[in-house]
């Protein structure tokens, strides 16, 4: 599939040329405030977990029958400021949006004992069906960040089994597709900032998890000393049903499955990712929905750029591609 790419590249500003001051600073910038405030909304999943959700509605008078379905990052939850911005790109343009946390996430602590990971297409799956019997009809777009970028490129490419629904569109923003060489980058010795933010992350959920009585104190031992690969082996592969770190990341990369996408389905990705290594989409096979948009800068979740509100060139390209969607699907 092939649409128009975005008529302004993102121009990053001389103190925002390398992926590493990129990803930084697109955490920090100011934001506008947001005004509207979702209803709270669980889905359950079948083995009795729950997934807690934020439902936004548009003004009446400009919504559409389109619902977006918007997942998180790795050690994330809805309130993030990417996830807020991109509720606010839905609501102007009639959109519901719904803001999802992940197992155990945000509101839905307490409420799983499984973690969530880069391999969830099934909980997406499930929230997708829970769409489509709230709003039937309707058109959705799911919209994923990082983790849940691969994630809902392994769902529409159906690399996994389970999952219940598919979106009728979707857009993935700088996704993981290959977890190994993912995990590789993340853990070298010049990203250990970047290894202990994920890290402190990933142990806040297991130490929740042992407060709240869901998992035994113990069971899963986990340090600040670790790698994300030591945890992934200790944590992720044994709660997620993986064999180990190996099975788990080759088992729910999406990369072996972006061939098998038929839906429209935009893949947005920045070449100086510090993390995910560009040549990963050069040497997939890509399937007749995809569009990929590869820009020279942006980090990871940053797109920091001159001469747009806020410096947030994401908003600018995610308002185009969600518009170009809006055009096929709704």
């Amino acid at each position: 599939m092939m649409l128009p790419r975005p008529s302004l590249p993102c121009q990053p500003p001389l103190y925002a040329r390398s992926g590493y001051a990129q990803t930084l600073l697109g955490n920090y910038l100011r934001m506008p405030k947001q005004s509207v405030v979702g209803a709270r909304t669980e889905i359950v999943l079948p083995d009795g977990d729950k997934l807690v959700a934020r439902v936004f509605a548009p003004q009446k008078e400009r919504a559409r029958p389109v619902v977006l379905a918007v997942f998180h990052g790795l050690g994330g939850h809805i309130d993030r400021p990417y996830m807020k911005r991109v509720v606010d790109l839905g609501l102007a343009r009639g959109c519901e949006v719904w803001a999802v946390n992940h197992r155990g996430c945000g509101e839905g602590r307490g409420l799983a004992r499984g973690i969530y990971h880069s391999g969830v297409a099934p909980d997406l799956g499930q929230v997708f069906a829970a769409i489509r019997r709230s709003r039937p009809g309707a058109r959705i777009i799911g919209v994923g960040f990082s983790l849940s970028a691969n994630a809902i490129l392994l769902t529409m490419g159906r690399g996994v089994d389970g999952i219940a629904e598919l979106p009728d569109a979707a857009i993935a923003v700088n996704p993981p597709i290959d977890l190994g060489r993912c995990a590789e980058l993340i853990c070298a010795p010049h990203h250990v900032v970047f290894n202990l933010y994920f890290l402190r992350g990933c142990m806040r959920h297991v130490r929740e998890r042992e407060a709240d009585g869901l998992i035994e104190p113990g069971r899963y031992p986990v340090s600040l000393r670790m790698s994300l690969k030591e945890f992934d082996d200790a944590v992720t592969a044994p709660m997620g049903g993986f064999a180990s770190r190996h099975d788990y990341y080759a088992r729910a990369s999406a990369l072996p499955h972006l061939a098998q996408i038929e839906r429209p389905t935009v893949i947005l990705h920045a070449e100086d990712d510090p993390f995910i290594d560009p040549a990963d989409f050069g040497r997939a096979s890509y399937g007749p929905g995809v569009h990929l948009h590869l820009e020279r800068y942006g980090g990871h979740l940053g797109y920091v750029g001159e001469g747009l509100p806020y410096l947030r060139w994401l908003d600018y390209g995610m308002g185009h591609y969600l518009d170009e969607l809006l055009s096929v699907v709704a």
